[in-house]
């Protein structure tokens, strides 16, 4: 990820702010719809969980441009999702969800350019919450 693609992810975010409700639901929505087994990772009411997305969405958008400062906090998270049950392969359906979530809510906005971008933050910061659950599953 570099600092435009990092500019592009940020100028973007910006632009779901706004409906950054409408955002979570279309996610969820999404991710159960490439993967229903997901489904039972979640608590029934998926309020408290779409407030918890975007929350995290947005600090680590805010920052990408000094990673040292979100990455011990992504690790966190990576380890975390260890005791929920997520496994390596959800990455991939969070991200394809993701991806067609900031399409729909962004439209024509939602251009190769920034897809590519937030493409390459997303996998920057999957990789690091993987490699964390990664040590995590070791040590247990």
């Amino acid at each position: 990820m570099n600092n435009i693609q990092i500019q592009l992810v940020q100028e973007t975010f910006e632009q779901v702010k706004p409906i950054s409700d409408v955002a979570a639901t279309l996610f969820y929505e999404r991710l159960f719809e490439l993967d229903g087994s997901l489904r039972p990772l979640f608590p029934t009411d998926l309020s408290t969980q779409k407030q918890k997305l975007m929350t995290t969405l947005a600090f680590a958008v805010a920052g990408l441009n000094k990673p040292e400062t979100i990455i011990p906090a992504v690790q966190q998270l990576g380890r975390r999702h260890v005791g929920y049950g997520v496994q390596e392969s959800h990455y991939g359906t969070v991200g394809a969800a993701l991806l067609w979530t900031l399409g729909q809510g962004l439209g024509g906005q939602f251009t190769a350019e920034v897809e590519e971008a937030w493409t390459a933050v997303y996998t920057a910061l999957a990789t690091t919450m993987q490699e964390a659950a990664r040590e995590t599953a070791v040590a247990m």
